[in-house]
């Protein structure tokens, strides 16, 4: 580029110091010098103008094909878009049907383990219920068997002491005593064994109460997901 002005100087100095042409405002120039500095500005410009011509030459033609191609990635872009929108709500919809399917099965699988757990309850209840029945029914038995043989004790010694009242009131009073020691010693029973059934129905309450916050928490986990999914878009980087 330095030689393109460097040219061009020259040339101005050559018209600039031309003889002018009587009566007419042109003048002589050496043309042999001309021609050469002419050429050398044709070789000094730089091959990028040319290319520069080139593009503006083909300016409508180059555009035209910028907005074919543009139209095309758009046109691409949009297809590939709705092709992943579909493909992305393919799964969504497959993601929340294996969700609600998982939810079901558990929450189907913990109303079955609260059933057995119930039903385990009410048999150790009905066992526990039966046992205590039948261990307060033999204590009143043995006490009652120990009231009569002491009564019959009593009468037997009532009958050898006919005559000695203080050994017969002894012998009541003994009797009386044996007898409410006996009743004493049922209702201990009887209430320990209501204290046994008590502690264990109040473990089997909280065994069901467990169970039941478990299926709680199985139904909110279903309703969770199907609430989300109808009101927001589906994260998939979540």
């Amino acid at each position: 580029m330095y030689r393109v002005f460097e040219a061009l100087d020259e040339l101005v100095t050559i018209v600039e110091e031309a003889r002018g042409v009587p009566m007419t405002s042109g003048c002589v120039v050496p043309r042999g010098d001309v021609l050469e500095l002419l050429d050398d500005v044709r070789d000094a410009i730089p091959a990028e103008l040319d290319d520069a011509q080139d593009v503006l030459d083909h300016k409508d033609e180059l555009v035209g094909k910028a907005k074919h191609d543009a139209e095309a990635g758009v046109s691409k872009a949009r297809a590939d878009a709705e092709r992943m929108l579909a493909e992305a709500q393919a799964e969504a919809e497959a993601m929340l049907s294996d969700a609600r399917a998982r939810a079901e099965r558990m929450i189907a699988e913990a109303e079955d383990q609260a059933e057995r757990t119930v039903a385990a309850g009410r048999q150790e209840y009905d066992d526990l219920v039966g046992r205590s029945h039948a261990e307060a029914e033999r204590m009143i038995q043995a006490g009652r068997a120990n009231y009569e043989r002491a009564t019959e004790d009593g009468r037997a010694e009532q009958a050898r002491l006919v005559n000695e009242q203080e050994v017969v009131r002894a012998a009541h009073a003994e009797s009386a005593r044996i007898l409410d020691a006996a009743q004493s010693e049922s209702i201990r029973l009887r209430s320990e064994c209501d204290a046994y059934v008590d502690g264990k129905l109040a473990d089997f309450e909280d065994l069901l109460a467990h169970t039941l916050r478990s299926v709680g928490k199985g139904r909110s986990h279903l309703r969770g997901p199907a609430v989300a999914g109808a009101s927001a878009p589906f994260d998939y980087g979540a």
